[in-house]
């Protein structure tokens, strides 16, 4: 296939898709295809979603049938790399990755029904700004525990220069 001329190849990549991880926790997806599941939560977090997005339920050369997503192979995609920004534009990148993480938790909801739940009231603020403490309070203790494990000798730790 070839997308605006000859010069311009178009490849569909095919993953399998298998059951997520959730399910043990919170039961059986309510998807009968698990690659359906997968596209449906993609259209539901993107703005703009692949136009070759879709599904299918394959058997595979071991004879079971196996559940996949479709969708175009961008090959030319680019990746920021942390590893050598400094740390004002790490800061800036950060920024960035929580609004566009941000925007797609917004557009998972329906924010009129999450307006009307939470009401009026500064219950859900108070209970969110408890668990972004608590939160912090841990990754804290976690990161404590990690340098404590490096300087007993438990661990390892390489850093590049």
């Amino acid at each position: 296939m070839v997308g605006l001329d000859n010069n311009d190849p178009l490849f569909l990549q095919v993953k399998e898709a298998e059951a997520s991880v959730l399910e043990a926790h919170l039961g059986k997806s309510g998807f009968a295809n698990h690659g359906q599941r997968v596209v449906q939560g993609q259209r539901l977090v993107q703005a703009a979603s692949d136009v070759f997005l879709g599904w299918e339920h394959i058997v595979g050369f071991d004879g079971q049938a196996h559940d996949h997503y479709v969708r175009q192979l961008w090959d030319w995609k680019a990746s920021a790399s942390i590893d050598t920004m400094s740390p004002e534009l790490l800061d800036v990148y950060a920024q960035i990755c929580g609004w566009t993480l941000a925007r797609a938790h917004a557009r998972s909801g329906d924010r009129v029904a999450i307006a009307a739940y939470l009401g009026q009231s500064d219950t859900f603020d108070q209970a969110l700004a408890r668990f972004a403490a608590l939160y912090a309070e841990q990754n804290d203790l976690d990161h404590q525990a990690l340098s404590t494990a490096i300087t007993s000798g438990r661990m390892t730790a390489e850093t590049e220069t």
